[in-house]
């Protein structure tokens, strides 16, 4: 059974987040994992994350979603020890947002776009088959639904990012939303066995994927971050961290051929699932033969201004 949450707007959400936790997964009731523990020698995460990183708030949208205020805070983003494009590791600084708890549903898109372009078809798997520019003009209808200011120019596709309503995540907001506080290669450490029970990926998916929010959350209460299909960014893609990707919330290259992926999918290997692995896409698929039907994204937008301050 579903845990039903609160319809909450700007103005009553900072008295919810005194006093809620973390309540519903997005198929299933469940505990709130305790966060993961730090490896010796591993950079540890700000005070300001560790904090509040058992219980940020959770609230449903009027379309009927499920979104979680993830907190503001500094972190390091990348991996030294990595693949060549995870290099140089780097401090970022983000400002609270709020984020899908679950990878958009096949459900939640055909009920905005019309279309289900879906291989792995079932109402509450992760649509697929999701170029960068349908995931785009997915966020602005569901902006306009909630008669909310789009965050992309229908010509340009620039993002505002001063806009109410919902874009696709900048990759440091995502890599700082997978790792929950955690400094190790998953949110839940190090060790890639423990995935089985985090995520959907090579060895444990049958080659398909799977209802969301079906394994355990992360610390901040957020499904399938690691594995079920590979979630489209914002950014374009850059061989390395260029400096566009360290500061105060980064945005990304200013150009570029491709767009980012994260997370990993439902075909990758485990070491393909880690927080800070990166792949990248042709934004409208130029090239699909190999890998599309792993594709999704999940949405993103600002705090309200109460909760941001």
């Amino acid at each position: 059974m579903r845990t039903a949450c609160t319809h909450l707007t700007p103005a009553v959400l900072l008295a919810f987040l005194a006093s809620v936790a973390l309540t519903a997964g997005c198929g299933k009731d469940e505990e709130t994992p305790a966060p993961p523990r730090q490896t010796d020698g591993a950079p540890q995460a700000s005070a300001r994350v560790t904090a509040q990183a058992a219980a940020p708030a959770s609230f449903v949208t009027p379309a009927g979603i499920e979104m979680v205020l993830i907190p503001g805070g500094q972190f390091t983003m990348g991996d030294d020890g990595g693949e060549p494009d995870e290099r140089p590791a780097r401090t970022v600084r983000l400002s609270t947002f709020v984020m899908d708890r679950c990878e958009v549903t096949q459900e939640a898109y055909e009920r905005l776009m019309g279309t289900n372009p879906s291989k792995f078809t079932g109402p509450d798997r992760p649509v697929e088959r999701v170029s960068w520019l349908a995931a785009v003009r997915c966020c602005n209808m569901r902006s306009l639904r909630e008669d909310l200011q789009p965050c992309y120019d229908d010509e340009t596709l620039e993002c505002d990012y001063a806009a109410d309503g919902y874009r696709l995540p900048t990759e440091a907001e995502w890599e700082y939303a997978c790792r929950a506080g955690a400094a190790t290669d998953y949110s839940f450490g190090n060790e890639p066995r423990r995935l089985q029970d985090y995520g959907w990926f090579g060895e444990n998916s049958r080659e398909t994927t799977h209802a969301v929010g079906e394994k355990n959350a992360n610390p901040w209460g957020l499904h399938d971050m690691h594995g079920n299909v590979a979630e489209w960014c914002n950014d374009f893609y850059a061989e390395g961290y260029a400096p566009s990707l360290g500061g105060v919330d980064p945005r990304g290259p200013a150009e570029g051929d491709e767009r980012v992926l994260r997370g990993g999918s439902w075909r990758s290997t485990a070491d393909a699932c880690r927080s800070s692995a990166r792949y990248s896409e042709p934004p409208g698929f130029a090239d699909v033969c190999f890998g599309y039907e792993a594709y999704g994204f999940r949405c993103v937008k600002a705090a309200p201004a109460e909760a941001a301050e």
